[in-house]
């Protein structure tokens, strides 16, 4: 048994270590294209050979000296992603607490309703949404992109599983000493999801950070263009400025691997608890 135990583990490591390098190939390709030329990424494309003789920091000099918007974009998209993040998982915990912590008539009939929503692809609900967008005189706000999404189907979702694991008993204590259902949701619920928490900052931030299609289609002013919108600028039919793009692309990810690193400790302990009842 134990020789069998011991053999599994070696696969288990061999296995986890070639998934690793292969998540990790991509990163390390975009890498190497940063310290090249941009005319080479258009006749070699993407690749992992080393070739010092074109390899340069002339890249990264011109992302920080050149005449380009790259931080107004990268500002942008840093302030819509906190902005969006945090106002997602407010309101999608005051939904999810509403679901686990009260009994109301038709309660049932409205989380199956949420559900529902999760199936529904986002490319459905893009043309009413840009409807109601322009009605409602939001274009070309970030308002526009936020408020759709400030009521996540998924977030409400996997909080209201994580609450149904905390004890009823630690609620009503607050009632008895006094405290008002807000109170009770700000100061006795809200400290238990940080786990939680961590882990939807993660997904809807990397979500937010890297979506395109939807604000894309409501923001029409350059200067509130964010960083994907804006290195999508770069590819024209009047000429496609692959120095900036390449190595801009590199530096996105800098954010979302802060992101995790700065929640890794709630992370996998929020997937597990709100993965499970009791």
């Amino acid at each position: 048994m134990r020789k069998r135990e011991t053999i599994l583990k070696v696969l288990l490591v061999v296995f986890f270590t070639c998934l690793c390098l292969i998540v990790l190939i991509p990163f390390y390709a975009i890498a190497l294209a940063a310290f090249k030329p941009g005319k080479e990424l258009i006749r070699q494309g993407l690749n992992l050979d080393i070739d010092l003789s074109i390899m340069s920091f002339d890249n990264f000099i011109y992302l920080f000296t050149g005449d380009h918007s790259y931080f107004l974009w990268f500002g942008n998209s840093v302030l819509l992603t906190v902005l969006q993040v945090a106002i997602t998982l407010m309101v999608s915990a005051a939904v999810a607490y509403g679901f686990a912590a009260y009994e109301f008539r038709g309660k049932n009939t409205l989380f199956i309703c949420v559900l529902m929503i999760m199936m529904v692809p986002f490319e459905i609900l893009l043309l009413p949404l840009y409807t109601m967008t322009y009605h409602m005189g939001l274009m070309n706000t970030y308002s526009a992109i936020i408020l759709p999404g400030a009521a996540n189907a998924a977030t409400i979702f996997f909080f209201r599983q994580y609450l149904q694991g905390i004890p009823r008993e630690l609620t009503a204590a607050g009632r008895v000493d006094g405290a008002s259902e807000y109170g009770i949701f700000l100061r006795i619920v809200l400290p238990l999801m940080k786990p939680s928490f961590a882990a939807m900052a993660i997904l809807n931030g990397v979500n937010s950070w890297n979506n395109i299609l939807w604000p894309f289609m409501v923001i029409s002013d350059a200067r509130k263009y964010t960083l994907p919108i804006g290195l999508k600028t770069l590819l024209t039919p009047y000429g496609n400025n692959y120095d900036l793009l390449i190595v801009g692309s590199f530096f996105s990810i800098i954010p979302i691997l802060i992101l995790f690193l700065g929640f890794q400790k709630y992370f996998i302990d929020g997937m597990t608890a709100g993965a499970v009842k009791g």
